[in-house]
């Protein structure tokens, strides 16, 4: 086959692309077309819906901004004092726990010296009182033996009935 055949038919294939290109490039026309007004609706609805909320809400930050920075800066300024007063707290409860340590150390020693006086007393007490009557009730009784029996009277039983001193050996 000669040439000349190929060519019109490569001709008739190119014509048919172009023809086929051509309505493609239509329908993507048309689809851009329709989500382009699409996209315009959609538009129209954020800026009459969203805007003015956003801008309210702007507004709003706006208004609130200098009370939400006195808040802040209130907040701030509180924990800072509370921070202080906890310190100078935690200071003076360890001052009361010092204090009052030292004072039962000193309570402690001076219950152990009473408690030590108190022996010593005690002791002096029985040396110097306790003993010496003792002596003197056994210098009495043995008197009051050795006069009963110098003197020979008779001791009184238990039993109230008395006894002449001889029998007592019996």
């Amino acid at each position: 086959m000669p040439m000349e055949y190929y060519l019109p038919a490569f001709i008739g294939v190119t014509a048919a692309a172009v023809v086929l290109q051509a309505c493609i490039l239509v329908a993507m026309y048309l689809a851009m077309r329709k989500t382009s007004a699409r996209v315009e609706a959609l538009t129209a609805q954020v800026s009459t819906k969203v805007l003015p909320t956003a801008e309210l809400a702007h507004s709003m930050l706006v208004d609130l901004r200098p009370k939400i920075e006195v808040a802040v800066s209130n907040v701030s300024e509180s924990s800072t004092m509370i921070r202080s007063q906890l310190q100078r707290m935690d200071a003076m409860v360890n001052d009361v726990i010092d204090r009052t340590r030292l004072q039962v150390i000193r309570a402690d020693e001076l219950v152990n010296r009473t408690l030590d006086k108190v022996e010593e007393t005690t002791e002096m007490v029985h040396k110097t009182v306790i003993s010496p009557v003792r002596q003197f009730s056994g210098i009495m009784h043995g008197l009051s033996v050795g006069l009963g029996a110098f003197l020979g009277s008779r001791r009184p039983r238990r039993d109230g009935v008395t006894v002449p001193q001889d029998e007592m050996f019996i």
